[in-house]
């Protein structure tokens, strides 16, 4: 009888909001561990972290040495990523970084596990990308209908929660709410204007044509996850004062017609997709009511768009910090173990 293997683990930003659910996915998952190690600024050094009953010390980054590390789940933004990620690389690790760091680069894959695990076949740098988080959730509700139909037109506006932007944005809406509720200042300092009571359709950096940062991942990510250069995609980005659950209202356009039946049908069978499409009050998914703590995409209110003939609306509905970052992280990891792409472990 052969013993299963078991890894050397990173996380990599262990004690910011995507880290510490990571943390809970890697025990609830039963993630094969060997040795499971935590790293943060020098600011969080020394802090103990829970594992299932462990109490785990978190270590300073910059002064970790990373040999032996099987794989590294990075969740510490952009500029620690292109810094410490190379590094992690170089020293033998499988690296799955949650930032934007690497996505647009053609040497390294951008992976959503049940749209196209095969990417992970092929790791030149030793670097697996996660997508944004609203591309993510889209990617799995339309991944299936993409394959059967060819979906040429995405428009797409996101209702993003605050856990998005990090905690000090959590905070800030949480500060806001009472602040306001009190006849006082709501005072913002997250976000340009107070999100507490409000939208504001903004998301990461203005740039010349238009569109923000955030709304132009969703174009690059879906035309890279899907191999599908050819996709039109046109998004709008809100952020809204919900705590966690990104929300999706998407319009497609199909090369070959496709009923809201043959929809429902496809999706009800899709992996990571659950279906909550009542034509009823409540029959629908929402941030509050089914996404957030879960892990799967919720996909409801689909229907015919009869304002062209070959298009099809829905919403979806995912936690945008467990399967829009730190779920699948881990699931990508589970792939390479699958696979037997990974050349270590013990």
């Amino acid at each position: 009888m052969t013993t299963p293997q078991e890894f050397v683990v990173a996380v990599v930003g262990a004690t910011g909001a995507v880290g510490e659910v990571m943390l809970s996915v890697l025990h609830e998952r039963k993630f094969p561990i060997k040795q499971l190690i935590l790293l943060a600024s020098e600011r969080s050094a020394g802090k103990k972290l829970d594992f299932g009953n462990h109490k785990i010390v978190v270590q300073d980054l910059a002064t970790f040495d990373p040999k032996g590390v099987d794989i590294a789940l990075f969740s510490a933004g952009g500029s620690t990523s292109k810094e410490y990620a190379p590094k992690f690389a170089a020293a033998g690790a499988i690296v799955i970084d949650n930032s934007s760091a690497f996505r647009n680069d053609d040497d390294v894959p951008l992976v959503v596990s049940e749209v196209n695990p095969e990417a992970l076949e092929s790791i030149p740098r030793g670097i697996v990308a996660n997508p944004n988080c609203s591309t993510m959730q889209l990617m799995v509700a339309l991944a299936p209908i993409h394959r059967a139909y060819g979906i040429t037109r995405i428009n797409i506006a996101t209702y993003q929660s605050v856990s998005g932007t990090g905690q000090k944005a959590m905070e800030e809406l949480g500060k806001q709410t009472a602040a306001i509720l009190s006849f006082q200042d709501p005072d913002p300092q997250v976000y340009p204007v107070q999100i507490a009571f409000n939208v504001i359709p903004h998301g990461g950096d203005f740039l010349e044509n238009g569109y923000t940062s955030e709304e132009m991942k969703l174009v690059w990510e879906t035309r890279k996850i899907l191999s599908a250069p050819e996709i039109q995609v046109n998004a709008t980005v809100v952020r809204v004062p919900v705590f966690f659950g990104h929300s999706e209202a998407v319009h497609i356009e199909t090369r070959d017609k496709i009923t809201a039946a043959q929809a429902r049908a496809l999706l009800e069978k899709a992996p990571g997709v659950e279906l909550v499409d009542e034509q009823k009050p409540g029959g629908y998914p929402t941030p509050v009511t089914h996404a957030s703590g879960h892990d799967p995409v919720y996909v409801g209110r689909i229907r015919e768009d009869i304002s062209h003939p070959r298009g099809l609306s829905l919403w979806v509905v995912s936690d945008n910090i467990r399967k829009g970052a730190a779920l699948n992280a881990v699931q990508l990891a589970e792939v390479l173990i699958d696979r037997k792409l990974l050349k270590k472990g013990a």
